[in-house]
């Protein structure tokens, strides 16, 4: 988690604003909204989630949208400086640790691949990642329901999840797919991809 963020930090340092401002693959959030969600992402805690799902009314895109404007600075270098400041945190909500993981690497590449950035990630990080995304339900944001029918081969990594139609294609592509990012299906071959789309 720590080596995506310093790692996604080093990315955003030198861009415009203009890129900052740039629609990201996360709905209708820009570069600058999904750094800003990372930073609330890395100050939950597991009181703090409960409070702020309360003042949310229990909604969670209302809860998601209200900390990405209590931690977006005025201007980008803020919002840098912001997720500067909590690159080393090891705070969490009650979830699984690699859900984290999930967040930084998924949230990555939705700045990255619009701005045309390409990164190397660990494998481990988005094996874990995908087997993560794979097995929890997609009301707490996983794809178990949406893959269940299907058979995901990474092409990159030794990896093979479900059964049916096959899916194949690079691991961080599969976990993009399933993670709701349609951008990536191009990425991916088999008879199985019809059934994500």
């Amino acid at each position: 988690m720590h080596a995506e963020r310093a790692a996604l930090i080093d990315d955003l340092t030198d861009l415009t604003d203009d890129q900052w401002a740039h629609p990201s693959l996360c709905g209708d959030w820009t570069v600058h909204d999904v750094a800003a969600h990372l930073i609330n992402n890395a100050k939950t805690t597991r009181l703090g989630i409960v409070r702020n799902m309360a003042r949310a009314r229990f909604n969670f895109d209302r809860q998601n949208a209200q900390g990405v404007e209590r931690e977006r600075g005025a201007t980008p270098r803020q919002t840098l400086a912001g997720l500067q400041q909590v690159a080393t945190r090891t705070s969490t909500p009650p979830a699984p640790l690699d859900s984290r993981l999930v967040e930084e690497v998924v949230h990555g590449e939705d700045i990255r691949r619009p701005l045309g950035i390409t990164r190397i990630y660990p494998s481990e990080a988005v094996v874990r990642s995908l087997r993560y995304q794979a097995r929890t339900p997609v009301s707490l944001g996983g794809a178990k329901q949406l893959i269940a029918s299907v058979k995901l081969r990474a092409t990159d990594a030794d990896l093979s999840i479900g059964d049916g139609p096959e899916v194949c294609g690079p691991a961080l592509s599969l976990l993009m797919a399933i993670s709701g990012r349609k951008s990536a299906l191009g990425d991916l071959d088999g008879p199985g991809v019809s059934a994500l789309e």
